[in-house]
């Protein structure tokens, strides 16, 4: 897999060769990475995103929770889980900040895409009802069971249902004008 930015007129890229990466019922991303240098048209450059983002992880592990800032139900998602982690294990940042855009890109998904909510961990990446599943694990008390038992409900059909509500999640619950967290 590659991935390009614009880097004027540098005229270089970097090959992002990603091993073991599967898809599985946990929508699991594996990152590993070796870089070469090719050139490319109009003076774009390719990132290794897993690099470009380690420092993320370096001195707080914990995973980072991205989310759509102006959507009302997402920020709602936000203050549940943040009233759910009394121990604070995990992170938040908004899919449209540079930060979110830059973790996007480390776990495969273009920077400008808010259709999903992501948890990223140091070595992968979880989307959709996946990354839903696995935040359940970090929270409190009975969401870890909850999410245990939801992990049999076929993947197809959990990414349905969360597709059908991330496509009509402003209409039902409107947004702001900004990030409310």
């Amino acid at each position: 897999m590659e991935l390009v930015v614009p880097a004027g007129c540098a005229g270089r890229s970097v090959s992002l060769t990603v091993g073991h990466v599967r898809r599985s019922r946990r929508q699991l991303v594996t990152f590993t990475s070796s870089a070469t240098l090719s050139p490319l048209r109009g003076g774009e450059v390719a990132v290794d995103w897993v690099e470009a983002t380690s420092s993320f992880f370096e001195k707080d592990t914990r995973p980072i929770m991205l989310f759509d800032g102006v959507c009302n139900l997402c920020n709602g998602g936000v203050k549940f889980v943040r009233a759910n982690d009394r121990n604070r294990r995990i992170r938040f940042e908004a899919l449209q900040s540079e930060s979110g855009k830059k973790l996007l890109r480390r776990s495969g998904r273009a920077p400008d895409d808010i259709s999903s909510v992501v948890l990223v961990e140091k070595e992968r990446s979880y989307i959709k009802s996946g990354a839903v599943l696995k935040i359940m694990e970090y929270i409190d008390l009975p969401f870890p069971q909850l999410a245990f038992f939801l992990q049999f409900v076929p993947l197809f059909i959990r990414d349905f249902a969360y597709d059908n509500v991330a496509n009509n999640r402003y209409t039902i619950f409107g947004r702001s004008d900004s990030c409310e967290i």
